[in-house]
């Protein structure tokens, strides 16, 4: 006897306020991650636009309006450009350490001087330890929070961090955070971008997954930096317009891989 296929069932959200186009209305599909498939069922909601929160996978489903696109950079074709490079360098002595997914004081610190320097009008703000705990704890799929600290002769301080999933065709940052106030390391969160894609490649996995880009939104315009960019569409990903500049040869692996 034939066992029966658990299909997903969806739900959608309310509408409310959207937070990149004033006066608009966001709305959103979803559906529970769960089970010893999840991470299967991650990967195919993912090719097809869907992100990660917690133990939910979602997507915008918004009445009159489809601004927010899917992006993802294609790991073998990334030529970081002049001041990508720089960052790279300047940035080279960071530590990074891809660490199983268990929430510490110190992240939590972290994310809230971030939430506080960037975005402190934003509904992260009133998170407290227990829900960065459950952000980072609560996933049914593979799922680590790669780590960016100085170096141990200057104190070993994390200054930046990304929640990560490891996804069969790329890597996903579900969400990252820095220390955005610190003079010694500016770009970071490009660094922490750059990262991941060399990190992807060396694993050989084709894509980096940036979540949505909303044209028009200047909070969502760095995604554009790196290419090629594929934007998800009606007809499936296509490539964002190339930049006209040359492109130089490609930099090395990262050290340390997902």
């Amino acid at each position: 006897m034939t066992a029966l296929t658990r299909f997903p069932r969806f739900f959608v959200t309310s509408p409310s306020p959207c937070p990149y186009l004033p006066g608009k209305q966001e709305r959103k599909i979803f559906t529970e991650l769960s089970g010893p498939h999840a991470g299967e069922l991650n990967d195919a909601l993912g090719r097809i636009g869907f992100r990660r929160s917690q133990s939910v996978a979602y997507r915008p489903s918004c009445v009159g309006c489809n601004a927010c696109l899917s992006v993802r950079v294609v790991t073998d074709g990334f030529r970081p450009n002049a001041t990508q490079r720089k960052l790279m360098r300047r940035h080279s002595d960071l530590v990074v350490t891809a660490c199983r997914p268990w929430a510490t004081e110190e992240q939590f610190d972290l994310l809230r001087r971030y939430l506080n320097a960037r975005h402190p009008t934003g509904g992260m703000t009133a998170m407290d330890e227990t829900d960065y705990s459950d952000m980072v704890e609560q996933s049914p799929v593979g799922t680590y929070v790669i780590e960016y600290r100085e170096p141990p002769e200057r104190g070993g301080a994390l200054v930046g961090a990304c929640i990560t999933d490891r996804q069969c065709d790329g890597l996903s940052m579900i969400y990252s955070f820095f220390d955005a106030d610190n003079a010694d390391r500016p770009g970071l969160g490009n660094v922490i971008i750059m990262d991941h894609i060399m990190r992807a490649r060396a694993a050989d996995l084709p894509y980096v997954y940036l979540g949505y880009w909303v044209k028009g939104s200047d909070r969502m315009a760095y995604k554009t930096r790196y290419r090629p960019l594929e934007v998800l569409g009606p007809n499936g990903w296509s490539r964002l317009e190339e930049v006209a500049e040359p492109l130089p040869a490609a930099p090395a692996p990262a050290r340390e891989l997902v």
